[in-house]
């Protein structure tokens, strides 16, 4: 079986394949105008013939962007009458209290484009007011008016019954197929009315653009001569059907970072680590994830962009961390003096400096390239030579000469800033989350992780770090790794010991009958996928519930000792107390269905001895070297070693001062710290005391 995953990230577009049993790569920068042409370019330099590959598996940052740039469709919401203003008041609550510029989630919708319909539901589905359809069809006149593309449908209570929105989709796509219409029902079926009218908003505001690019994506396989399988990767860790991902392109908006985690999941697990932070630093954010016993954790919510500000999505997420720290992060002053990195990036185009597309604000690859620390000869496999006195000139004109500083010092000022920002970040996945970072491994990936994750480590004293193989395209080579996953959730609230147990059967089996019609229309064999309920509890008075595992209704709805020891344990493991005697109650049942990969190649290649390269005797670019590196005194650069990793053999050690060179990605090795090459080719930092 021949695969291949593709990631499109905001700068490099990277591609990993199993082909005719073996492992190929390629990286190529992303073309903001059209990601096709990368994904175009990346496949020629694999040389993957199209006709011969059974699946492609595809990640990418279009989703998220739309909605972090504001660029998505022009959109309405169609809401309960009298509820008009649910999205705009949104919470309550003050996330920083003493921030004096605090604000609250601009909506994606403006309000002259919320309109309001006459019905009514109760909580439990009873329909109190019919709706009016012909109040439904007088919107379609005005929404053409209004040159609306998308349309976002959240009715009140419609998680409990739907006909009502189903009659509104219906009515709405009939009177203008051209129109993406968005029913809530159909991307969550749970209460709270802001983060399921926020979530179903933007899966509207991205659809058009999500849909066309998919379907350009699509026709440009196709036209290829491809006639297997496209899976898209889904924020929760799996993969689904590119047409679902086409009417729910919500569910992909964490889809390129994801697969690096879950990636670095299958390795802990290969490799027999307990607990372990995923860290992908890319060109234009930096990504961390806490990964324990070989799964990074999945929330039931998440808010992209900034947390006081962002916008809500509840919706199952891989726990993810990131910030604007890339390779291609903005280093810029304030007025008082001050060096900022991020969150603006140069992205692919123009890039950072030293590409020499006439970019003039310096980044972090910049600084990288001014200290030592990158090859300009081996970038991007020597395809793309880079030009130091660019990196220079930037950030001489940008931060040296405002601050009276020698190139270096600024240079050495914007790495260190940017390794302190994903510092914090670390910090986020593990220590704030009651986690001691001495207990854990750093897993880098990512073109800069490898660069700055000793650096990151010493900070907060993580021991060791682990550079897989294939480092600068590990988030493609993670979807090969990928399971078929589907979420569904039903709510149902009651206390446990007064639950109905005709209504906990009746969701029980409408749950998992939505699973497998999921599976038949993804072609998935039902004997081959695997279903997991789970009941959302929580102590009486509590507002927010933890997952826990369930078989059938009568763990709900007979003896539920069991359930509740488990509750207690899983609470008190959070939060370091957990209430016994209190009464307990379920808000939300959950079913994820799952559906693992056939084919094992990638795993197995994780752990599969390691070969290395024959260099050749006259081939000068692959054999050892040094050059003067500057780590942590700008003015005395230190001599350091540098190695070609493809063709270090197992079990050689590199310590510190070194740069280990690779295709790819390059790994800095700092003074004092040591690098093993293990049996199956990952490296193995151990990060000096101090």
């Amino acid at each position: 079986m021949n695969i291949v995953g593709i990631d499109i990230g905001g700068t490099f577009t990277d591609l990993v394949g199993c082909i005719d049993g073996r492992i190929v790569t390629a990286k190529t920068s992303t073309v903001p105008a059209d990601p096709t042409r990368g994904v175009a370019t990346s496949l020629a330099l694999a040389r993957c013939e199209m006709q011969r590959l059974s699946e492609v598996l595809h990640g990418s940052t279009v989703a998220i962007n739309t909605v972090l740039e504001t660029k998505g469709a022009r959109t309405a919401l169609i809401t309960t009458a009298g509820f008009r203003d649910v999205y705009a008041i949104g919470r309550g609550n003050r996330i920083e209290a003493f921030n004096l510029f605090f604000h609250r989630p601009k909506p994606l919708i403006a309000r002259d484009l919320t309109f309001e319909v006459p019905e009514r539901m109760t909580a439990r589905g009873e329909v109190i007011e019919p709706l009016d359809e012909t109040a439904v069809r007088a919107l379609l006149a005005e929404l053409e008016t209004q040159k609306v593309e998308a349309v976002a449908v959240c009715l009140l209570h419609a998680y409990a019954n739907p006909a009502h929105e189903q009659r509104i989709g219906a009515i709405l796509r009939a009177g203008n197929p051209d129109l993406f219409v968005t029913l809530s029902h159909e991307i969550l079926r749970e209460y709270r009315e802001y983060e399921r009218t926020s979530t179903t908003a933007l899966n509207a505001f991205v659809g058009p653009r999500v849909r066309g690019y998919l379907r350009r994506l699509e026709q440009h396989l196709r036209a290829e001569k491809f006639g297997g399988q496209i899976r898209i990767m889904r924020s929760n860790g799996g993969v689904m059907s590119i047409g679902l991902a086409q009417d729910q392109p919500v569910a992909m908006m964490e889809s390129g970072p994801v697969a690096g985690m879950i990636g670095a999941g299958r390795l802990a697990r290969q490799l027999g680590y307990e607990q372990c932070i995923g860290f992908d630093m890319g060109g234009t954010t930096a990504k961390t994830s806490l990964i324990t016993r070989g799964m990074p954790a999945i929330e039931e919510g998440y808010v992209i962009g900034d947390a006081a500000s962002g916008q809500p999505m509840q919706l199952p997420v891989v726990d993810i961390v990131e910030v604007g720290a890339g390779g291609g992060s903005i280093a810029w002053c304030d007025r008082n003096g001050g060096i900022h990195v991020g969150p603006q990036s140069a992205g692919a185009d123009p890039g950072p400096a030293c590409y020499g597309k006439g970019n003039a604000d310096p980044v972090v690859t910049d600084a990288n390239l001014v200290l030592g620390r990158i090859n300009p000869k081996r970038f991007l496999s020597g395809t793309m030579q880079l030009d130091v006195a660019a990196a220079e000139r930037a950030i001489r004109e940008k931060v040296a000469e405002p601050l009276r500083l020698s190139v270096r010092e600024a240079a050495l000022g914007i790495v260190r800033i940017a390794d302190a920002s994903m510092s914090l970040a670390v910090r986020a996945v593990s220590v704030n989350k009651g986690v001691d970072p001495r207990d854990t491994t750093l897993i880098a990936f990512g073109g800069g992780g490898p660069l700055h994750a000793c650096a990151i480590a010493r900070e907060i004293f993580v021991p060791a770090v682990l550079v897989p193989k294939v480092p600068g395209t590990f988030s493609a080579l993670g979807m090969l790794m990928a399971s078929w996953r589907q979420d569904f959730v039903r709510t149902l609230i009651g206390r446990l010991g007064q639950l109905d147990g005709g209504e906990v059967a009746r969701i029980f089996a409408e749950l998992a009958e939505a699973g497998h019609d999921r599976l038949k229309r993804d072609s998935i064999a039902a004997e081959k996928a695997d279903f997991r309920f789970l009941a959302d509890l929580r102590y009486i008075g509590q507002e927010h519930a933890i997952p826990i595992a369930v078989r059938t209704p009568a763990d709900l709805t007979g003896d539920h000792g069991p359930l509740r020891s488990a509750f207690d344990r899983e609470h008190a493991q959070r939060y370091g107390q957990s209430a016994p005697d209190e009464s307990m109650e379920i808000v939300n049942l959950r079913l994820v269905v799952t559906a693992p990969r056939e084919d094992k190649l990638a795993e197995r290649w994780l752990i599969e001895a390691w070969r290395p390269e024959e260099a050749l005797r006259d081939d000068s670019e692959r054999q050892d070297n040094d050059r003067d590196v500057v780590f942590d005194d700008p003015d005395q650069p230190v001599c350091a070693r540098v190695a070609w990793r493809p063709a270090l053999a197992a079990g050689v050690t590199v310590e510190g001062p070194a740069v280990i060179e690779e295709p790819n990605a390059t790994t800095l090795i700092h003074p004092g710290d040591i690098a093993t090459v293990m049996e199956t080719g990952h490296l193995l930092i151990r990060i000096a005391a101090r």
